[in-house]
């Protein structure tokens, strides 16, 4: 199975949705900066959260990025798991 790519276009404007949402809303000028890791990661630049990136689909759900924030970003799965 290949992994698609998430385009620069999309990866420039996507955000860490905890960071930039009502209460739990971040400082700053641009809270939850995203940078991609390994093709399969979006790693948040502001909190420990890190969303997988699913056939070619970012998963920008904070449950999602709550089950990784005490996983090392060395050790994050790649492929990210199905479930």
């Amino acid at each position: 199975m290949t992994m698609a790519k998430v385009s620069t276009e999309l990866l420039a404007i996507l955000r860490c949705p905890y960071c930039v949402s009502g209460p739990t809303r971040q400082p700053g000028d641009d809270p939850g900066r995203l940078v991609l890791h390994k093709d399969c990661w979006l790693i948040c630049q502001t909190c420990p959260r890190k969303y997988p990136i699913k056939e070619g689909i970012p998963i920008m759900l904070i449950d999602e990025g709550d089950k990784w924030t005490t996983t090392a970003v060395e050790s994050m799965p790649v492929p990210p798991p199905s479930n």
